[in-house]
């Protein structure tokens, strides 16, 4: 029998997913565990494997459906049974454009006659075809809440599967639409002048170009984006530091580095390193707000900010502050390597406590990043540059010379740190680095 293919439940809280791309056609033959198609859902993007080896016999879902977990989205059959199931829908569909040409046209979808025009439905009618279809996409509770603002569930857009409207979506209907009173009463009927609908501002002129629709995670990050900037009360503060220390040993090392643990040497543990140590002694920059309590964390969960091809995707190094340098570095390699291969679990890119994003690698000087919520601070690293600096030696001379500068910025919720704080947590992490003396490995 041929093997089911469904969609997977990539988390608890995951109930749906978007089909992106089918690696295969139907036809052609597939290996057990071999990627078959990827899918993006509201955490991550993946790459979903093969259940069996055999030939990809049918495609149920088509590329840019979202259906719901353990859906059927096609199915595998062994080479023999494929071939056998193949062919009766090859013949089906060659004979398809001949049997449409001769069939006479559908009996269901005439053309209206100019001297016989169909009568519009009657009012009552329209209003039970109406309440049918509003019934068919929502709940009790919906259309319970549209009633009391008098809302007409036909302009409230669905985001729930099958376009179902959810409680969140009325909701923030009602917020936009200002809705905040209930439909008059008949008791108390509106002015004839208020019956009349407003007039509808003029629709924006159409530019030219190419007007394509957003990818799912990219209507993930501008949700997030906006929710908060929203949220937190965003300040930023800038450190220069002085990395030629750290610089200077990562050339040294970086070869025997890579040789003796297989992983290449790069600057972001570092950095995730000098953090966490200035989190140990300023724990409120790892904290969040929950209500009106403040939420301690007891684990530093740093979020790695993972630029791709298709977007923008925070995995998250748990327990970071129990890890040593060699493990820091492998940490994050792994988290980068399987976010650019989408093979990244839900639960990867869940529980971060505190995150770092790094502009710098595309070379920019400095970047203000936006804080990734629930978390209340973000560190921004800035590229690495050769500058003339001025220095002090030990006995008090200054000189000039050439020095690894890079430009560290902490985007922090005011509502929680203070700036006194923020400035004494990046104090720190610039005297980290400046200062390095960790044993790297």
């Amino acid at each position: 029998m041929p093997t089911d293919i469904i969609m997977p439940q990539m988390g608890e809280s995951i109930v749906e997913g978007t089909i992106t791309k089918w690696l295969k056609k139907p036809g052609e033959k597939v290996q057990r565990d071999e990627p078959l198609f990827e899918i993006s859902t509201d955490k991550v993007d993946a790459e979903i494997p093969s259940p069996a080896a055999g030939v990809l016999q049918e495609i149920k879902v088509t590329e840019g459906t979202t259906v719901g977990v353990n859906t059927v989205v096609g199915t595998i059959a062994v080479d023999g049974e494929a071939a056998a199931k193949l062919s009766p829908t090859a013949a089906k569909a060659a004979s398809a454009p001949a049997s449409s040409a001769s069939a006479p046209p559908p009996v269901a979808e005439p053309r209206p006659r100019a001297e016989a025009p169909t009568p519009p439905p009657t009012p009552v009618l329209a209003a039970s075809v109406q309440e049918e279809a509003e019934e068919a996409r929502s709940s009790p509770l919906v259309r319970k809440i549209a009633r009391e603002h008098g809302i007409s569930l036909s302009q409230v857009p669905g985001t729930g599967l099958g376009g179902r409207i959810t409680k969140q979506d009325i909701m923030q209907f009602i917020e936009s639409q200002g809705s905040a009173q209930p439909a008059p009463t008949p008791a108390s009927p509106a002015p004839l002048a208020a019956a009349a609908p407003a007039p509808r501002p003029a629709a924006p002129a159409a530019y030219p170009g190419d007007l394509v629709p957003m990818s799912n995670m990219r209507k993930l990050i501008a949700k997030h984006m906006i929710e908060s900037r929203r949220t937190s009360a965003h300040v930023h503060c800038m450190y220069e530091v002085d990395l030629t220390r750290v610089v200077n040993l990562r050339n040294k090392l970086k070869a025997r580095f890579e040789q003796r643990h297989g992983v290449r040497l790069t600057f972001m543990p570092f950095f995730v390193r000098a953090a966490i140590i200035a989190i140990q002694q300023w724990p409120i920059v790892n904290a969040n707000i929950e209500g009106d309590n403040i939420r301690y964390h007891r684990n530093i969960n740093v979020g790695i900010a993972v630029a791709l091809d298709w977007g923008l995707i925070v995995p998250v190094l748990k327990n970071a502050g129990d890890l040593n340098f060699l493990g820091l570095q492998r940490g994050i390699t792994d988290l980068g390597e399987r976010a650019r291969t989408k093979k990244l679990k839900p639960e990867d890119v869940e529980g971060s406590t505190f995150t770092v994003t790094n502009p710098g690698q595309f070379g920019a000087v400095f970047g203000l990043p936006i804080i990734n919520q629930p978390n209340s601070a973000i560190m921004g690293v800035g590229g690495i540059m050769k500058v003339p600096l001025v220095v002090t030696d030990k006995d008090g001379n200054d000189s000039i010379a050439i020095r690894s500068v890079v430009h560290l910025t902490l985007g922090y919720d005011h509502r929680l740190i203070d700036g006194a704080v923020a400035d004494q947590f990046m104090a720190q992490v610039k005297k980290n680095l400046e200062t390095w003396s960790e044993e790297i490995g």
